[in-house]
């Protein structure tokens, strides 16, 4: 059932605020049910030249025809507002119009605006990466719809099911933003993510009525973290480097080897983090930059050492903090350098250490996984099992490994055995 308000917009001039050249200002003056309140029309004339009761500029005067359809203009878009509201069922206020009408609380209808709201109230919210991420999202939408219908934008109504597997398609036929970074199915499916994320905002705010990617599941490829073995790490931290920054890049590499910290946690870290714990002994104590969520970590003697090492370097003018970081592509590039001196024949980023971490220093020393899920920050324990599901494929690739040996050692001591039972004894 719709209800019946009594609305009436009313044009009247603002004499207590003239302007410099005697004009007033124009307001519009919004009623609903006895209620009142006043909106700018951004217009101004003088009171001589105003016809109270038509509410409009003389016909007489000079420009009078320009004013007067401005406030038609704006006598037609609150109209407009009052009809959207009460279409929508939401509650009808003088200022619930005001706000549509200046669009404070204006309505998304196309993806663009979308992209925009989301630009404007949102990504401020979010990790310098994580809006670097974003703008490549955005990118990607813009070129597909651009190729696909032939248009700049798109209503939001009209994205659906069908919409999206062609976007899909798109992003795994279509030239990378760079050519450096080819799409591959986990990046396309973090860009169909981030569209998901857009519509989901759109449907919380009333934009959409239902979610297009009901259907659509979002399909990842899951692979293996690679980690470095212990007799790795103890390559990497013996073997002998003649560049310096090599070893301060292999130094803060071991330290996040020991202590699960990510490369922005460690370039962050600074004297305030380390604290006395419940055992007297020094302990990390941070929150994770990716989820916010505090950690407490005892600080073990690998870490320490290296704090050691660079106990010198916080002040003030690089904030404080413990160690000297490069930026995280100086510091991949020196890694893989470091990795094929030390003939380790895997891929090495940063990133590495950190999981180094949870499998060699944690769940390969018997730390049972729920303490290496609160080590490293983890909101749910399925996050940190990928690291137990590693360790099991490489026992059992070590067990297979045993066997080979075991039955080749067999068949060597069967065939010793065949050739002594061939030979003939001389009496």
């Amino acid at each position: 059932m719709i209800s019946e308000h009594t609305f009436n917009v009313h044009f009247w001039l603002r004499k207590n605020a003239l302007k410099k050249d005697g004009t007033a200002p124009i307001y519009a003056r919004i009623w609903i049910d006895s209620k009142a309140v006043d909106i700018s029309t951004k217009k101004a004339v003088l009171e001589k030249n105003w016809n109270y009761n038509a509410c409009r500029v003389k016909s007489k005067v000079k420009n009078s025809g320009n004013i007067n359809d401005a406030l038609d203009t704006v006598n037609l878009n609150l109209k407009s507002a009052y009809r959207q509201l009460l279409e929508k069922g939401h509650p009808i206020t003088a200022e619930a119009i005001k706000l549509r009408y200046t669009g404070k609380d204006r309505e998304v209808l196309t993806l663009m605006e979308l992209i925009t709201y989301h630009r404007e109230n949102e990504i401020q919210k979010l990790a310098p990466g994580t809006v670097k991420n974003y703008k490549a999202s955005e990118k990607y939408i813009r070129r597909f719809i651009q190729k696909e219908y032939k248009v700049k934008d798109i209503y939001l109504l009209h994205i659906d099911y069908s919409f999206i597997t062609k976007f899909e398609n798109y992003l795994r036929t279509c030239s990378p933003l760079k050519k450096s970074q080819p799409l591959r199915n986990n990046g396309i499916m973090k860009h169909l993510e981030r569209l998901q994320k857009l519509t989901n905002m759109a449907l919380k705010h009333g934009w959409i009525k239902s979610n297009p990617f009901n259907l659509f599941q979002l399909k990842f490829d899951s692979y293996d973290s690679a980690f470095l073995e212990q007799s790795e790490l103890d390559c990497l931290m013996n073997v002998s480097l003649s560049n310096d920054s090599m070893s301060l890049v292999r130094d803060i590499f071991v330290f996040s080897c020991y202590t699960g910290l990510s490369y922005i946690e460690v370039k962050n870290l600074s004297a305030k983090n380390i604290v006395e714990g419940i055992d007297c002994e020094d302990w990390i104590v941070l929150r994770r930059k990716k989820s916010n969520v505090p950690v407490k970590l005892p600080l073990l003697n690998e870490a320490k050492l290296i704090l050691q090492k660079y106990a010198s370097y916080p002040k003030v003018e690089n904030g404080y903090h413990l160690l000297p970081v490069f930026s995280d592509q100086r510091l991949n590039l020196y890694l893989k350098q470091i990795a094929s001196i030390c003939k380790i024949d895997k891929h090495i980023t940063f990133h590495v250490a950190r999981h180094t971490f949870a499998t060699t220093i944690a769940l390969l020393n018997d730390v049972p996984i729920e303490t290496v899920s609160k080590l490293l920050g983890h909101r749910k324990l399925s996050t940190t099992q990928k690291y137990a599901r590693v360790i099991e494929k490489k026992i059992s690739n070590d067990m297979k490994l045993l066997r080979r040996k075991l039955d080749e050692h067999k068949q060597s001591k069967s065939n010793n055995h065949t050739n002594k039972k061939g030979h003939l004894r001389i009496v």
